[in-house]
């Protein structure tokens, strides 16, 4: 495996909308740094791949409306590695146009696909356990998902089952993905053994992945086909009319679901979607009460497993709360049941339907 045939593509195109009032439309998670390390989400998914990949064959997937913001955060990145969707229509799609737009560069690359607003603790582990799957996948026909070992039944997540038999130099295949289970089918996965948590981060051979689109999604596939200016100053205009035509499908249910040469790498290098405040809570550090809190001047009265973040330089005092989430900007308050905060995304909808979009 050649280093210089390494490739990914940061997906960072989401809203975020389980962060609201954090994440906005205009700013969405993935440029926040929501948990106070001094980078933003992004920021520290670019580093995580500088030691798996030459720089320049780091791409960002991302919106058009974001890409200002991306370019003040990631002032390194080489405007030919931003790759502007026209509209959003889910992971399948912006993965395809990636991959044509790639085998028509190097036919040869091995691409990772990755969100951009994953935690990983250990980046080492997660780096050795990316290498092993681009040197997989370079001799292997198959595609590859990173699978987390659970630590617990969390109905956030979707899991992939695995046959525990099959192991190939690490690798296993994969028998199942489910999405997001409820809690009763949740703890009967855990207590299987044989199931790890979709991390959502794919690894392939550009010739592999364009064969399971030719197989699985032919008709999408068909569309980035057809656009012949690929890596030229035509490609954006042509890609703006091909979008509209793409079907809203994500790459789990289009492709992942489908192929039967999917395999999956164990790992252990301690990850967090970072998906929703619970999650922000459970990956903070707490007082003695159990709270999380961020912002100079918030105090605590008689309250406990807490997730609160507000604006330094405003006061705010929280009595006699206990498992709650509290965020405070400078135009929306959330209070809200840490137990209910699957459902924040249902609050937005209602908010747009009651006030549009002026506090989206």
């Amino acid at each position: 495996m050649s280093f210089n045939n390494n490739y990914v593509a940061i997906m960072a195109g989401g809203i975020g909308s389980r962060f609201w009032p954090i994440s906005r439309n205009d700013h969405p998670k993935q440029f926040i740094d929501i948990l106070g390390t001094g980078k933003s989400l992004i920021q520290w998914t670019y580093e995580r791949f500088k030691n798996i990949c030459p720089p320049e064959n780091i791409y960002i997937i991302t919106n058009g409306d974001y890409i200002p913001t991306l370019k003040e955060q990631l002032p390194q990145l080489a405007a030919e590695n931003i790759i502007s969707e026209p509209s959003r229509k889910n992971t399948a799609p912006c993965s395809a146009y990636f991959v044509h737009k790639l085998y028509a560069k190097n036919p040869n690359a091995n691409i990772i696909m990755s969100p951009a607003d994953h935690l990983i603790f250990d980046e080492r582990k997660f780096e050795r356990d990316i290498l092993d799957a681009l040197d997989y996948v370079s001799k292997n026909d198959h595609l590859v998902t990173l699978g987390i070992k659970p630590t617990r039944p969390d109905t956030g997540y979707g899991y992939i089952q695995y046959d525990t038999n099959s192991k190939q130099n690490g690798f296993y295949k994969v028998k199942t993905f489910t999405e997001k289970p409820n809690l009763e089918l949740a703890e009967t996965f855990i207590r299987s053994g044989d199931f790890l948590w979709n991390a959502g981060i794919f690894v392939w051979n550009v010739n592999t992945i364009m064969e399971a689109y030719a197989n699985h999604l032919p008709e999408l596939n068909d569309i980035f086909k057809q656009v012949k200016s690929y890596n030229t100053p035509q490609e954006g205009a042509d890609i703006a009319k091909a979008y509209p035509q793409c079907t809203n499908i994500s790459l789990d249910y289009g492709i992942m679901e489908k192929a039967k040469n999917v395999h999956v790498i164990p790992s252990y290098f301690g990850w967090s979607d970072l998906g929703t405040w619970n999650s922000a809570y459970e990956n903070s550090d707490k007082d003695y009460l159990g709270n999380a809190v961020y912002g100079e001047d918030v105090m605590i009265i008689d309250a406990s497993q807490c997730m609160v973040k507000s604006p330094d330089g405003k006061l705010v005092l929280i009595q006699g709360l206990e498992n709650f989430i509290v965020v405070d900007t400078e135009d929306v308050l959330l209070i809200c049941e840490r137990n209910r905060e699957q459902q924040i995304k249902d609050y937005v909808a209602e908010v747009k339907r009651s006030k549009g979009d002026k506090f989206l």
